[in-house]
C-alpha cells in the first residue's frame, strides 16, 4: 500500500523522497483523476447529443467591458493567500506532522500566501483591463451544456464532499457525538452514496436553471458516475484507507507479509496476541466474539491476496505492527480482510464497459440512467455483504445504511424504466 507519493517512490525506487511528496495523499491523487475523466466524458456526451438536436443552448445576457471590481480582487487575495499559505507551505515543511493534520492545521507558508495572493490579483486585474470598454455593453451570449461542464464538476465535487461528510457521520453517529467538531473536519470518512445523493440534488436543481434538459443530462452522467467510482475505488485500495471487507479466516499472513493458508481455529488465536490491534477490535464491534469474518478459500487459479488481503502500510494506520517497519504507516490488518475496494474496481470497470455499449442503443431518454441505477444498487448491495460497516435494527433485520439505500436505488432505477417506457419519443 502507499498511504501517499513519498511511499510509493521510497518502495518503487528504493530512494528518500522530497518531503513534500508525503502530501500527495494517493486516495485524492485518484479522485481528482477521477475528476478530470468525469469532465472529459460527460462533455463528450453532451457533445453528442447537441450534435442529434437533444440538447439546446440557452442565451444569457453578459456585461462586458466593466471596469475591475474590488470585490474581484478581494476574492482573489483571499484565495490566493490560502493556496499559497498551505500548498507552498508543504515545500518547506519539515516537520513530522501528519500530511492531513497539516493541511487542517495553522501551519503554512506566509511568504507563499502573500506571493500568491499578489499574483492572483494582478492577474485578475490585467484580465479586466484588457477587457475593459469606455462605455460597458450588455450582450447576449449562447451558452451550451457541455460549456457548463466545469460548473457541474465544481458543484458535484463540493456538494458530494458535504454530502459523504453527513451520511458517514449519520451512520456512525456514536463516534460523531463524542467530537462533532473534530468528525466534520476530519478529511477521512466519507459515505459515497451520501455524496451522490447531496451532489445529485445540487446538480439537478442547477440544470434546471439553466435549462439543460434532466433526461439527457441524467443519461450522459450514467457512464460518467460508474466510471469515476471505479477509479475512486482504486485510490480506496491503494492508500488502504479502510473500506475493505470482513476478515477472511482461510487465510493468514506469514512473517515475510505474504498471505497462506490458516490452519483450523487460528483465526480467533490471532486476534487474542494482536495487541492494540485487538483493543481497537473490541472498541469497534464490542468483544473479540463478536468480529465478523468468514472462512472461504478461494480459487488456486487466481492469487491468495485476490482472496483476502493485509492492507499493509494502510493510510488508517490499522492493524499490526509490520517487523522492521519504522515511522508511520507501519500497520498491516492480521488476519487479513477481504479486498472489497479491488472486487469493486474489477465490478464497476465492467459494468461501466456495459453502460457505455447501452448508451447509444437505448432510445428513450432516462432509461440509461435507470440501467445505472439499477446496476449499481446491484453491485454496492451485494458487496455490502463482506464489508465492514454499521448496521441498523429494522424490523428484525439488520441492514447497512448502504443496504438500505442501495434497495431503493434499484427499486428506483426499475421504477423509472418502466415510468419513460410510456414515453413515446426521446
Amino acid at each position: 500500500m502507499y498511504p501517499n507519493l513519498y511511499y510509493f517512490l521510497k518502495e518503487t525506487f528504493n530512494i528518500t523522497p522530497w518531503n513534500f511528496t508525503q502530501y500527495i495523499n494517493s486516495f485524492g491523487f485518484f479522485v481528482a483523476i477521477a475528476f478530470v475523466v468525469s469532465a472529459l466524458m460527460l462533455t463528450s456526451e453532451l457533445k453528442r447529443k447537441e450534435k442529434q438536436g437533444l440538447l439546446s443552448f440557452k442565451e444569457e445576457a453578459v456585461v462586458v467591458g466593466e471596469k475591475v471590481k474590488l470585490s474581484d480582487l478581494i476574492f482573489n487575495i483571499i484565495f490566493g493567500f490560502i493556496v499559497g499559505y498551505k500548498i507552498i507551505g508543504v515545500f518547506f515543511n519539515n516537520s513530522d506532522t501528519n500530511p492531513q493534520e497539516y493541511i487542517f492545521s495553522s501551519k503554512g507558508s506566509w511568504i507563499g500566501g502573500i506571493l500568491l495572493a499578489a499574483l492572483f490579483s494582478w492577474v485578475k486585474y490585467r484580465e479586466k483591463k484588457k477587457q475593459e470598454l469606455p462605455s460597458p455593453e450588455e450582450r447576449k451570449i449562447r451558452i451550451w451544456p457541455h460549456e457548463r461542464v466545469g460548473d457541474i464538476i465544481i458543484i458535484g465535487a463540493i456538494a458530494g464532499f458535504v454530502g459523504a461528510k453527513i451520511f458517514d457521520n449519520l451512520e456512525n453517529w456514536d463516534r460523531f457525538i463524542q467530537n462533532p467538531i473534530a468528525n466534520l473536519l476530519s478529511p477521512s470518512g466519507l459515505t459515497f452514496y451520501g455524496g451522490l445523493i447531496l451532489a445529485a440534488i445540487c446538480i439537478l436543481t442547477y440544470a434546471r436553471r439553466k435549462h439543460i434538459n434532466l433526461w439527457h443530462l441524467l443519461d450522459s452522467t450514467a457512464p460518467v458516475l460508474m466510471i469515476a467510482y471505479a477509479i475512486g475505488r482504486i485510490g480506496c485500495h491503494v492508500s488502504g484507507d479502510g473500506d475493505w471487507g470482513i476478515f477472511n479466516s482461510a487465510y493468514t499472513v506469514s512473517a515475510d507479509g505474504d498471505i497462506i493458508p490458516a490452519a483450523k481455529g487460528a483465526f480467533e488465536s490471532s486476534l487474542n496476541t494482536s495487541g492494540n490491534f485487538s483493543k481497537y477490535l473490541i472498541a469497534e464491534f464490542g468483544d473479540l466474539k463478536n468480529i465478523p469474518h468468514a472462512y472461504f478459500h478461494g480459487s488456486e487459479f487466481l492469487p491468495n491476496w485476490f482472496w483476502a488481503y493485509n492492507f499493509p502500510h494502510n493510510v488508517n494506520e490499522v492493524g499490526v505492527a509490520i517487523p522492521g517497519c519504522t515511522g508511520n504507516y507501519c500497520n498491516q490488518l492480521v488476519p487479513p480482510v477481504f479486498p472489497t475496494t479491488l472486487y469493486e474496481i474489477i465490478t464497476c470497470t465492467i459494468l461501466f464497459l456495459a453502460i457505455w455499449f447501452l448508451r447509444k442503443r437505448i432510445k428513450i431518454s432516462g432509461r440509461l440512467f435507470a440501467v445505472y441505477l439499477v446496476l449499481n444498487g446491484f453491485e454496492r448491495f451485494f458487496i455490502e455483504k463482506i464489508r465492514v460497516n454499521t448496521t441498523y435494527n429494522l424490523f428484525g433485520f439488520h441492514p447497512t445504511q448502504a443496504e438500505l439505500i442501495s434497495t431503493l436505488l434499484i427499486l428506483g432505477g426499475l421504477i423509472l424504466w418502466f415510468y419513460r417506457g410510456r414515453v413515446r419519443t426521446a
